[in-house]
């Protein structure tokens, strides 16, 4: 960790992107815009803001220079992004923020997953554990919505399908950030995502307008744009040239305490007991898990160092 290049801690900054990413949800419920919309005009917005930042001349050579592959992961990354966007967004119309927020926990376990099968990524049995844990967890919150109506269960499928596709974005694009620089990969996946999101409203959802929305919609999408997005994910991918990504997770975790926290005071939405058990199950199942990958990878990482020197 390189502290002494930052103005301030960094749990100061882990801080402010916890809070800005935690008002996504509330902004989405104060619109009354299709998700796909929304969805569509929080990325686009955002790449409008990145433009005066882009290191043109780095882009140029960068993306001359990549292969096929790295160009095939750039695509599916960005149309993933897009579409946990449209499911995610859209659940919030269907369950509460404390059901939506919570099932996101699950991102690390996705990842997981995915990476079993696409890189031959092996877990040990306390990460196995975890994970059948915090299955458990997500299946008291739905048990509990199946009480309140189809509805919210149908809203817990979405966020469950949004968590798995921003899951399959995290895997497509985690060698690609380690090649490029942050707001490169951030501008070129939101691009993609936003341009998916743009086609599916005129090709496949044509019954919504693209521009026919009341002034406090337009500030909504400009405001996702930059309190969850800049102030929340960007920097969180600039925080990790000083801070490791387990920490950065760890701290993502925050989101749903903060989100269902705003919800109460800001939407009136209360917690059932279903939530709040699943979810203290979910989230402490998910920090036991990280916390075990963060030392399984020191150890790696001093076995490597020993290796090398030897």
């Amino acid at each position: 960790m390189n502290k002494s290049t930052l103005p301030l801690p960094p749990p100061v900054f882990l801080l402010i992107g916890v809070v800005a990413v935690s008002f996504s949800s509330i902004l989405i419920k104060w619109s009354e815009a299709p998700a796909s919309i929304l969805g569509m005009y929080r990325l686009l917005f955002t790449v409008l803001l990145f433009l005066p930042f882009l290191p043109w001349r780095e882009m140029k050579i960068l993306f001359k220079n990549s292969t096929l592959k790295e160009w095939l992961m750039l695509a599916v990354s960005g149309v993933f992004l897009g579409l946990h966007f449209l499911f995610w967004m859209e659940s919030f119309s269907h369950t509460t923020v404390a059901s939506a927020m919570i099932l996101t926990a699950l991102e690390p376990v996705f990842v997981v997953i995915g990476a079993y099968f696409l890189f031959k990524e092996k877990t040990s049995k306390v990460g196995i554990i975890s994970i059948l844990i915090a299955v458990s967890g997500s299946v008291i919150i739905a048990s509990g919505d199946i009480g309140v109506s189809k509805t919210a269960l149908y809203g817990d499928l979405l966020s469950v399908l949004g968590t798995v596709a921003v899951s399959v974005h995290m895997l497509a694009g985690q060698e690609l950030c380690r090649k490029m620089p942050s707001i490169i990969y951030s501008f070129a996946v939101f691009l993609i995502g936003g341009l998916v999101l743009f086609v599916y409203n005129i090709c496949i959802c044509t019954n919504v307008s693209l521009i026919q929305y009341d002034i406090k919609d337009w500030w909504i999408f400009l405001l996702l744009a930059l309190i969850p997005n800049i102030f929340g994910h960007a920097l969180f991918n600039w925080l990790l040239k000083y801070v490791d990504a387990t920490t950065i997770s760890m701290a993502i975790l925050g989101e749903p305490i903060g989100a269902i926290i705003l919800a109460y005071f800001l939407l009136g939405e209360m917690t059932t007991v279903s939530q709040l058990v699943g979810g203290m199950i979910v989230m402490i199942s998910v920090m036991i898990f990280l916390k075990y990958k963060a030392a399984e990878l020191e150890k790696v990482t001093a076995l490597q160092e020993k290796s090398n020197i030897s």
